[in-house]
């Protein structure tokens, strides 16, 4: 069994120190998934408030935690905030774009909401500076930034990526969290809103690549596989049934 790693506010609070006024966590969910839309989760903290605050306790890694947990914790998380939001990108803007730019412009999108609810869209927003502890090693936000599709953020992010952020750093934990009951929840519907997507097993897995989901990749309708993002490579595998 995986040690639960508990995160903390370490990093936040050295951004805060460092002159930001907001620090937002981000972490994606569904980039290896074979159907629906990739997320990206943003979970906000005011640098003013990061002193006194106290990280809720069972918050980790959304992909240590069982779903029975990340159910039962998402709403103090959501509390816990002060602002977050979930931003996302379609398979068919993934198929169009490829995967880091639709990431990108799922990340934009939630941190445009994320800023828009905190008021940097007015006078409060004037001279502040917000930060972004981004999951990972690749910052796809900055390179998204400015482009044709991307959405223009009231107060431009300065990011800071860190590998294994959501499970360092109590924010991103937040967002991988939020973001994850946010998909899963959104595939259920899906899988149960339409009997073409029963192959594909998307209920309880819901996304990740299994046996059924390899079965019928090869050989259900061509409409349904259009409905599906596979990401390049994945689309090889799971048509030769690998897992």
């Amino acid at each position: 069994m995986a040690m639960i790693e508990h995160p903390t506010l370490d990093m936040e609070r050295q951004l805060a120190a460092q002159g930001c006024d907001v620090v937002i966590g981000c972490d994606e969910v569904g980039r290896g998934a074979l159907a629906g839309p990739v997320m990206v989760g943003a979970a906000a903290m005011w640098s003013r408030d990061l002193a006194a605050a106290q990280v809720p306790a069972g918050v980790a890694d959304s992909k240590l935690l069982t779903e029975h947990r990340r159910e039962g914790i998402v709403d103090e998380l959501r509390s816990w905030c002060a602002a977050y939001a979930v931003g996302q990108a379609s398979n068919a803007e993934i198929d169009e774009w490829g995967i880091s730019h639709a990431l990108g412009i799922a990340a934009l999108r939630a941190l445009n909401d994320v800023e828009r609810q905190l008021g940097m869209d007015g006078p409060a927003g004037s001279g502040r500076r917000v930060d972004v502890i981004l999951d990972g090693p690749n910052d796809y936000i900055t390179k998204t930034m400015n482009t044709f599709d991307a959405p223009a953020l009231p107060i431009p992010v300065q990011v800071s990526c860190k590998v294994k952020g959501d499970r360092h750093c109590a924010t991103v934990s937040c967002a991988a969290v939020i973001a994850k009951v946010t998909r899963d929840h959104l595939m259920v519907d899906i899988a149960q809103g339409n009997p073409r997507y029963a192959p594909y097993g998307c209920s309880p897995r819901r996304h990740r690549p299994s046996g059924s989901h390899a079965a019928a990749s090869g050989h259900v309708a061509s409409d349904l596989i259009a409905a599906l993002r596979l990401i390049p490579g994945l689309r090889r595998a799971a048509r030769h049934g690998a897992a």
